[in-house]
């Protein structure tokens, strides 16, 4: 497993440049004692693989701005793209509280030629528009909504697309996450446009999304716990964490009601993988729960195959033997 001693590791992305894995991850000391306390602690480490099971942690890749910023409480989950040119696009999740006290988020880029270091663009390009999504003025959630940008290419070559975990600004109060969408040209300008999916499909919030293709089949992954899920999933004794969705593309539409939970209830933030070497499909996730604690380290890869219509995770022999950061 990738672990840190001194830190929590929880939401991450990956990156191939063709020759190495590139892991960006969240951190936090565990000096804080409370994990809660880390989401407002929270920096974007590195590390660096050849196989996706042993890393070695190099230089971080961003901090939280001073004040005022709209990242200067901490800088959360995002994605990496590379633009044409040969740049690469880190997309990140800025934090900020608001005059009350509220956890108000935007979306942000920055900019490196190497994956190394990173040259944050003014921000934020993208923050919730209440045409379409809900603002924490609202009152009806815990905060304000509008993170984890995934970015990809546009199927036919038209731009760039951005898939965001948001809430719609109507419908049950628990029952509005939605996916979240905007569209540039050039990853630097970004056009926010309606959701592609609708509120009422069963989650309060859907995080750290990714579309991805396993074994021809479209599909989208993403995260919720059961406290963010409406009372009738919690009565039917659904555990929340890692959930997989048939997609008919990438942009969707997504069968978010049908949804299913991949097996394990201590995994969470999922991540597809494509191994460069095979071609196969890995899984890697957070160890976010285990026997009631936080544990905040992340998965070796596991190999995933369709056992009919459930995704089906099997260890793979250095994922039941490995304990290495």
């Amino acid at each position: 497993m990738f672990k840190l001693p001194e830190a929590w590791v929880w939401d991450f992305w990956t990156v191939d440049d063709g020759e190495q894995y590139h892991l960006f991850f969240l951190y936090a000391s565990r000096a804080l004692r409370d994990p809660h306390a880390r989401h407002y602690r929270a920096s974007v480490g590195h590390a660096v693989s050849s196989d996706l099971v042993h890393w070695e942690r190099v230089v971080d890749a961003l901090v939280r701005s001073d004040a005022p910023a709209f990242d200067d409480l901490a800088t959360w989950t995002g994605s990496v793209v590379r633009h044409p040119d040969g740049r690469w696009f880190m997309f990140y999740t800025g934090a900020s509280l608001n005059a009350s006290g509220a956890n108000v988020q935007s979306i942000g880029y920055a900019v490196s030629t190497d994956l190394m270091t990173w040259d944050k663009a003014p921000g934020p390009v993208l923050a919730a528009d209440p045409r379409w999504y809900e603002k924490y003025a609202d009152g009806h959630w815990h905060d304000e909504a509008f993170r984890d940008p995934w970015v990809l290419p546009d199927p036919d070559g038209d731009g760039w697309h951005m898939l965001i975990t948001a809430r719609a600004n109507h419908g049950d109060t628990v029952d509005r996450g939605v996916v979240g969408h905007a569209w540039s040209a050039d990853l630097e300008t970004w056009e926010l446009r309606e959701p592609l999916s609708s509120p009422g499909e069963g989650f309060g919030q859907l995080e750290v999304l990714q579309p991805f293709v396993v074994d021809g089949r479209d599909v989208l992954l993403f995260n919720c716990l059961v406290g963010d899920m409406p009372e009738a999933a919690r009565a039917d004794g659904v555990t929340g964490g890692v959930w997989i969705a048939d997609a008919k593309s990438p942009l969707g539409p997504y069968d978010i009601a049908g949804a299913q939970v991949i097996d394990d209830p201590s995994l969470y933030v999922g991540k597809f993988v494509t191994e460069r070497e095979t071609g196969d499909t890995k899984l890697l996730a957070f160890v976010h729960d285990r026997d009631g604690a936080f544990v905040g380290e992340i998965t070796d890869p596991y190999a995933v195959t369709w056992d009919g219509d459930r995704l089906a995770l099997t260890p793979t022999l250095s994922t039941l033997g490995s304990s290495r950061g």
